[in-house]
């Protein structure tokens, strides 16, 4: 379960991930290059679970067609709120909320098996608690390049999110 580096150079962009699917298939992250993402670990069963994901559906329908991607990474580290199976998250996320985006396979945040695209993310943008991430539906914006721009907090809403997209997509 996790990301793997998709070679043994060092790592300076999302770019050079692969990650796994819902299905458990490698995804390359070099195919988003020229994209603004928000990479965003999810949650089914969190307080934070219906505004997120209305929003973040929301979100991906506008700037879609613009060249951006929210992509999804379930983790169940957060007092166990996503303990679904990674095909019922999607079916959950799919016909509940309609959810368009990509959502990639169950991963771990932090800890010692916190996937590698994860730490590089936490070691490009720390948060308030350092490193660690400190709950479910922490954003982290990636320009085209795939550099990390900025981190948010699980309470910020994707709405909030938005101008920070329009500036980097180019509208």
């Amino acid at each position: 379960m996790g990301a793997a580096e998709s070679s043994s150079k060092p790592v300076g962009s999302v770019h050079d991930f692969i990650v796994k699917d819902a299905k458990g298939n490698d995804v390359e992250l070099s195919r988003y290059k020229g994209e603004v993402l928000l990479i965003v670990n999810v949650a089914s069963r969190c307080g934070l679970t219906n505004s997120n994901y209305t929003e973040l559906g929301q979100v991906y329908e506008k700037y879609r067609d613009k060249g951006f991607k929210i992509l999804a990474f379930p983790c169940n580290q957060f007092a166990g709120q996503e303990p679904s199976s990674n095909e019922q998250i999607v079916e959950f996320a799919c016909n509940r909320f309609k959810a368009e985006f990509p959502i990639f396979g169950k991963v771990d945040v932090n800890g010692n098996n916190a996937a590698p695209l994860y730490k590089f993310l936490k070691s490009e943008r720390g948060g308030l608690f350092g490193e660690r991430i400190k709950w479910n539906f922490t954003k982290f914006l990636v320009d085209k390049e795939g550099h990390v721009v900025n981190r948010y907090a699980p309470t910020c809403s994707p709405f909030n999110i938005e101008n920070d997209i329009k500036k980097l997509l180019g509208v």
